[in-house]
């Protein structure tokens, strides 16, 4: 059973919440990197979860790794080392699970945190947030990811202009530079977040394919990307939602089909 990581189902129709609680600053140890890693594993095989929230809480949503596990001077290539290296295995796991996934970020998304919310499709964030990767302040760089997703999502130069400073990023430059993808109170945060999970949870089975497609075609050169869309194109054009929306849009028009989710 989970101790500090919990899916909890019936967030709304379609929609489980994935909450992480390891109180006071939801630090991200071993184990919260073994049991985030265990939760994305059980929603591959959950097709009555067709979206999902991740949300440290109303307070926090991740500070960062547990730095208490680090053991400064070591490789850091696994095993008793300290580095969080399982962290970037998981994070991987949770970014590639078939839902659709929505970070609600209320307050701090440090370093592992901000790692945790950038595996996500989108980022809800509240007014109060701050993002930043400062593990230079600490002498190491970021290591689950920071340095790979964050050019990806604000570009390469301003991307090593935070990490080489190490500075905070607050939720409207979130906003205005691409990190996050709204900003709304700090109390509004988690339902708007729910919301737009509920709006994914109602779509086709198509969703899956579409997001594999792009999450393994980003980087593969274009012919080899175009032949991965054709692949899970093939595959979203056999599915029942297919039928569906093809049958609803001969006979009513586009955007009036109701999915489920197969």
């Amino acid at each position: 059973m989970s101790e500090f990581v919990h899916l909890q189902s019936g967030t709304a129709p379609g929609v489980a919440t994935i909450r992480l609680d390891r109180p006071r600053m939801n630090a991200l140890s071993n184990a919260v990197s073994a049991e985030i890693a265990a939760v994305a594993d059980e929603l591959r095989g959950r097709r009555d979860i067709r979206a999902a929230v991740l949300w440290g809480g109303p307070k926090i949503f991740a500070a960062g790794a547990d730095i208490k596990e680090f053991t400064p001077g070591s490789s850091g290539a696994g095993g008793d080392s300290g580095a969080p290296v399982s962290l970037t295995a998981a994070l991987r796991q949770l970014e590639c699970i078939p839902q659709i996934l929505v970070a609600a970020v209320n307050g701090y998304a440090l370093g592992g945190g901000c790692e945790l919310a950038m595996a996500a499709d989108f980022r809800v964030a509240a007014d109060d947030a701050i993002f930043g990767q400062p593990e230079i302040l600490l002498g190491i760089i970021p290591g689950a990811g920071g340095t790979q997703r964050l050019p990806r999502f604000v570009g390469l130069s301003r991307a090593k202009e935070i990490i080489y400073s190490g500075r905070r990023v607050s939720a409207e430059e979130a906003l205005s530079i691409g990190l996050a993808d709204e900003v709304h109170p700090a109390a509004e945060a988690y339902d708007r977040a729910v919301e737009m999970a509920e709006r994914f949870a109602a779509g086709p089975a198509a969703l899956r394919h579409a997001k594999v497609a792009m999450n393994e075609g980003f980087d593969l050169p274009l012919d080899e990307a175009l032949e991965l869309e054709s692949e899970e194109f093939v595959a979203a054009f056999a599915t029942e939602d297919a039928r569906i929306g093809v049958k609803s849009f001969i006979e009513n028009g586009p955007g009036k089909a109701d999915f489920v989710g197969r």
